[in-house]
């Protein structure tokens, strides 16, 4: 096989693998089925499409095979049940269906269906049913036509245990006999947020790898935005979905700006902001404008992504309208109480009101035992200390920091603030 060729398989997977993965689903009623087939019909183009030659609409070829597919495994499933008469008609209409839906004449009738599937993949893979992180692995395989291999490599685990939460997810999802269908409107509200919460998830394991020797993963970034992008022109009503849009494009704008180019972090306030990418800071400011004339009230996403907004409006980091981002975070509080919130609110009110006012919010969050173990609490309140001049103090507090973390960018960063601290006594 061509290398061309090999290229050309993998672009027309990677972007058509979710269309035919929901079309089958629609026809089998089984997500996991429905990947088999369409894994079934993207072999067969290895095998013959490098003799042959890549057919004109590849996509439709891959599409048209898997269906072929699919109908035969109904049919065999008919046979089995022994329903011949009465379901030869169903199988013969469902064939002459698909036989239709490729031709020529129909051509826009595919693409009716196809957001339609795509909503109702995607709110099946993020099925609250699953685990968040079994979801997560299940989104960017059945909507990213990503492989075992490589979300197993963003996510910095064993290939085999990618494959096995994947496997299992989709065993869960047919055991429960999850419908494939977009949610009732009294049940939206509810399975919509655990969307949000999967793309954000990819989102911020790209943007802040928790582990390993990168600070960021572009890729996992990249794929959430599209993700996020499909679900805001698929159900443009809900405000949040552009809430979530707008914050993921406002904060992958500093992708650049946030590394030097060893790749080692550098901080917000460090940052060139020249680099920052202001085409998608634009794009994420007419998302948060979207979001905010669909709404009363912010929900948490657009407050989140209101909060980035105030950065990226600001020229230099002394511009910064931190009072309103405290004030932003007071709301945050309000309506997605936790304790993350409130250690981002303790910077907010220190850059606005003084590092005092700052640690003493923190020093209400030391006990918090969902805090116990994350890193940021202890690099927060090191950095206050070290702006009232305790080096001493925020030296121990970046060095447990350091500990802490499982990112070795990170941790090399903490261990210079250490360093730099007790060389500033």
């Amino acid at each position: 096989m061509t290398s061309a060729t090999q290229r050309t398989i993998d672009a027309v997977w990677r972007m058509g693998s979710a269309k035919i993965i929901g079309a089958l689903a629609r026809m089998l009623r089984d997500v996991g089925l429905a990947e088999e087939f369409a894994q079934d019909a993207l072999v067969t183009a290895l095998e013959h499409w490098p003799e042959s030659g890549v057919p004109d609409n590849p996509a439709a070829w891959l599409m048209t095979a898997a269906r072929h597919r699919a109908l035969d495994h109904l049919r065999r499933k008919t046979l089995l049940a022994h329903k011949h008469e009465a379901l030869s008609h169903e199988l013969d209409a469902r064939h002459a269906m698909a036989a239709a839906e490729f031709s020529d004449a129909v051509d826009a009738a595919i693409d009716d269906d196809v957001g339609d599937d795509l909503l109702r993949l995607m709110f099946t893979a993020c099925h609250p049913l699953l685990a968040a992180e079994a979801r997560a692995a299940l989104t960017l395989r059945l909507l990213g036509g990503l492989t075992s291999g490589e979300i197993a490599r963003a996510f910095l685990v064993p290939e085999p245990t990618i494959a096995q939460r994947i496997v299992r997810a989709k065993r869960t999802l047919t055991e429960a006999h999850v419908p494939f269908e977009v949610p009732r409107a009294d049940e939206l509200a509810t399975r919509l947020m655990s969307v949000l919460e999967v793309i954000y998830l990819i989102f911020n394991e790209g943007y802040s790898a928790t582990a390993g020797d990168n600070w960021m993963r572009p890729a996992l970034c990249e794929e959430a935005l599209r993700l996020g992008r499909i679900l805001a022109e698929l159900i443009p009503q809900e405000p949040e979905v552009h809430g979530l849009v707008a914050l993921m494009e406002i904060q992958a704008s500093r992708t650049h700006a946030r590394v030097d180019a060893n790749g080692a972090p550098i901080l917000l306030l460090d940052q060139n902001r020249a680099r920052w990418d202001h085409l998608l800071i634009q794009r994420g400011l007419a998302a948060l404008a979207r979001a905010e004339a669909q709404g009363d009230a912010y929900g948490s996403y657009t407050l989140q992504a209101a909060i980035a907004a105030c950065h990226a409006r600001a020229r230099t980091p002394e511009q910064t309208d931190w009072t309103r981002i405290a004030a932003l975070y007071d709301a945050l509080a309000q309506i997605a109480p936790s304790p993350v919130v409130e250690l981002n609110r303790a910077v907010a009110l220190a850059m606005a009101f003084g590092p005092a006012a700052g640690l003493e919010h923190v020093d209400t969050l030391r006990d918090e035992p969902a805090l116990a173990h994350y890193h940021l609490l202890p690099s927060v309140r090191g950095d206050l200390l070290a702006k009232l001049g305790r080096q001493d103090e925020a030296c121990a507090e970046f060095r447990r920091a350091a500990v802490l973390t499982h990112n070795a960018r990170e941790r090399a960063l903490l261990l210079a603030r250490a360093a730099a601290c007790l060389a500033g006594k």
